[in-house]
């Protein structure tokens, strides 16, 4: 079985989502690597983050939340990489909708779970990255950017939970200042 191939969307290519222009206009994010339905990038977003550690009451929440968002057919964006995170994609990947999951590093050589299979040959999920290929682990740092990439490519976003001090917190500072 072949795996799709990664396409490299040039932020001058009208696929560029605009508000990765916008929002990192200071900086540069002179391409995004893709792999799967790119025209998932057209559809409105929900960023979902959620720090690493996170209480029980709010799991509980969140998968019910995780189970209204599939039903709805709302389109999802998130990194998928704390346990919370991992568990909504699990649901999520359970529908016939559209998933965009975002990485901390480059997807060149990137080894794909299994469950990834199936939604990436129905074009229902697709995987970013706005890391080059030097970048072959994911830090602290890269997931921090990620996060800011997710956050600045969706219409609204979700923070489940935020623990005090953290990234994620520091991230939603930042996002609140911005506007």
């Amino acid at each position: 079985e072949k795996n799709p191939e990664i396409v490299h969307i040039s932020s001058d290519n009208p696929l560029y989502p605009e508000a990765i222009r916008k929002y990192f206009a200071d900086t540069s994010l002179p391409s995004i690597a893709a792999i799967g339905n790119l025209n998932i990038l057209q559809n409105k977003k929900l960023a979902f983050l959620c720090s690493v550690r996170c209480p029980g009451d709010i799991i509980l929440q969140a998968y019910d939340l995780a189970h209204a968002l599939r039903d709805a057919g709302i389109t999802v964006t998130s990194g998928f990489h704390s346990p919370l995170e991992k568990e909504v994609l699990n649901i999520l990947l359970r529908s016939p909708h559209p998933v965009i999951a975002s990485s901390a590093r480059s997807i060149e050589g990137m080894r794909r779970p299994t469950d990834y299979k199936k939604p990436l040959a129905n074009g229902r999920l697709l995987l970013l990255s706005s890391f080059n290929k030097k970048i072959s682990r994911a830090t602290v740092e890269t997931s921090a950017l990620r996060n800011q990439f997710i956050a600045a490519m969706a219409e609204n976003i979700f923070v489940a939970y935020t623990s005090p001090g953290s990234k994620t917190e520091q991230l939603c500072k930042d996002m609140l200042q911005s506007g």
